[in-house]
């Protein structure tokens, strides 16, 4: 298993540590950072250093593999490994992650790790492959705060959705939510959409709506961070309001992400856990300001679009369609997905 750290692959072990892209620093730079701690890898989720459910995952098992390192004893490791699943409450990947590279065997952390995060590229291939067929042959589609690389350690979800059927010869436009309030679109989706070479345009967060009426969006796709056994789909906020504006103009919404996304345990999106942060994320960015200091700010980093409102949820598996209840509980029932093929 190579240390190294490609240009936009955010998380990597290194030999007494967790590598990571800052992604804090995009896109002015490319910091490449290592976690050599539990406290750094705690600091590093909560900050949003390294953010996207899947990501989270996989650095969250290498955390687990550093800390069975670290820790002087088993009551250490399973204290270090909860801090390590409390870091944020919302995406499901991360507590998926941590609890998997607990249940292997003493020693065997560190493979299991390696193991997600190959597991992750093969995955997000395969979603790929199964979204291709759901996007026009020519025309313009939306998405919101990022899934791309960056967000999974692999292709992408939704963004490599995209960048999949592009390649594969649809000709599609992409218009990119800023993705308030911490800009994930501006300042990370746009330099992957870049990379890849498709057409795209930033819009504020605000004008969705009225892109979808003037520039014939013909598809809305998004990732997630938690989906509930009914297809209620937690992703980063601003996602409930697309939907909305999506089934007012009659534009399919589709979300697309891994199984280990899916918390079966959940009959509905009322159970899911909302992270709020911090009002000054809101108040100011980075060093401007931007309200009066100390003005009432509500900063959820999530919200919950009802299942009813997304047209198609796309994981390694297939394409599940409503009813969801019925959809979503046949992924559980399928073997774990083969690690074959694995794109390096």
């Amino acid at each position: 298993m190579a240390a190294k750290s490609p240009e936009l692959v955010p998380v990597w072990w290194e030999v007494d540590a967790v590598g990571y892209i800052d992604q804090r620093r995009l896109p002015a730079s490319i910091l490449r950072a290592r976690a050599e701690s539990v406290d750094d890898v705690v600091a590093a989720i909560a900050s949003l250093a390294v953010r996207g459910a899947p990501c989270i995952g996989a650095f969250g098992a290498y955390g687990v593999a550093l800390a069975r390192r670290q820790s002087p004893s088993d009551e250490a490791f399973a204290s270090a490994a909860a801090r390590i699943r409390a870091a944020r409450p919302t995406a499901v990947n991360l507590s998926w992650a941590v609890d998997r590279v607990l249940a292997a065997e003493r020693g065997e952390e560190l493979a299991e790790a390696h193991a997600i995060l190959d597991e992750q590229r093969m995955v997000d291939r395969a979603i790929a492959d199964h979204a291709i067929p759901l996007f026009p042959n020519t025309g313009a589609v939306l998405t919101h705060c990022n899934t791309g690389p960056l967000a999974t350690g692999g292709f992408g979800t939704a963004l490599g959705a995209i960048v999949a059927a592009a390649r594969a010869g649809k000709r599609l436009h992409v218009y990119v939510d800023e993705t308030r309030p911490l800009l994930q679109g501006a300042r990370l989706t746009t330099v992957e959409l870049a990379a890849a070479g498709v057409p795209a345009t930033l819009i504020v967060d605000g004008a969705a709506a009225a892109t979808m009426r003037t520039k014939r969006v013909m598809a809305v796709i998004v990732g997630a961070d938690r989906i509930a056994a009914n297809g209620d789909t937690a992703n980063k906020i601003g996602t409930y309001g697309l939907a909305v504006a999506a089934a007012h103009h009659a534009i399919p919404f589709y979300v697309a992400a891994p199984r280990s996304t899916i918390d079966f345990s959940l009959a509905d999106g009322d159970g899911i856990a909302i992270e709020e942060r911090d009002p000054d994320e809101v108040r100011a960015f980075r060093s401007a300001q931007a309200a009066p200091e100390g003005f009432d700010a509500y900063n959820p980093a999530f919200d919950v679009t009802p299942g009813h409102l997304i047209a198609a949820i796309v994981t390694e598996y297939g394409v599940a369609r409503p009813p969801y209840v019925e959809s979503i509980p046949d992924i559980a029932t399928r073997p774990r997905f083969a690690l074959v093929n694995v794109p390096a």
